[in-house]
């Protein structure tokens, strides 16, 4: 009779070492050490691996997840740093970018200070459109976290890690600094430099010439004549 009750304890013990053996894993960039949401992913009972990750926040299931506060990724439209972070993306096959804490903070707003709200929706629709990624909005770290959860309950692969920061050309480095004018897009970026050719002669020419090219636009390169 001993010897059953031992080996009834043995066998439970053995099924709680491999379930924490089996515990499945979430690599998280290091930056997100402190996070709730992955905190909140332990809770929920998984590994978390954390890495220097070159691109987005979150791997899971060969999925790159990038994950930004509703302030964190208004701040990135306007210095741009979110376009170069949907650039790198791309190399990703299936790829996430989280906008988290709608219900703590309004997404946009008409009276939004430093962006306006048509900006942030034309931002939605070229991140959806243009750079093909997925768009997930939610409510707070907690209910990101189980989205996440979800995600990695899902048949497990393999996460690349094999991914480098996207590095500019020349063109393009023209391009994106030009971009980080308010209202200036890529078109309109691409338009001035076809026709001024650099940084220079566009800062140079003046409020006539600008505007012949590309309209009202031009009242922003005003910035160009005042003081700090």
């Amino acid at each position: 009779m001993e010897k059953k009750l031992f080996n009834i304890f043995s066998k439970s013990k053995r099924m709680k070492e491999k379930s924490k053996e089996e515990k499945q894993k979430i690599i998280v960039d290091y930056r997100e050490r402190n996070s709730l949401v992955a905190s909140t992913l332990v809770e929920l009972g998984f590994e978390i691996q954390f890495r220097e990750l070159k691109i987005a926040d979150y791997l899971i299931n060969n999925v790159a997840i990038e994950r930004k506060t509703v302030f964190d990724f208004i701040n990135s439209i306007i210095n741009k740093r979110i376009i170069k972070q949907l650039q790198e993306l791309q190399q990703y096959e299936n790829k996430l970018l989280i906008i988290e804490g709608i219900d703590e903070q309004e997404l946009y707003s008409d009276d939004s200070e430093g962006i306006n709200a048509n900006a942030i929706r034309g931002f939605l629709l070229s991140a959806t459109i243009k750079h093909k990624i997925p768009i997930l909005l939610t409510k707070d770290y907690e209910d990101t976290a189980k989205y996440l959860a979800v995600l990695a309950r899902k048949k497990e692969k393999e996460s690349s890690l094999n991914v480098t920061k996207k590095s500019l050309n020349k063109k393009e480095r023209l391009q994106f600094i030009l971009e980080g004018f308010p209202g200036i897009g890529p078109k309109t970026a691409k338009k001035l430099l076809s026709h001024f050719h650099t940084l220079k002669d566009i800062a140079n020419a003046s409020p006539e010439e600008l505007t012949k090219v590309i309209g009202k636009k031009a009242d922003i390169f005003k910035l160009f004549e005042e003081q700090y």
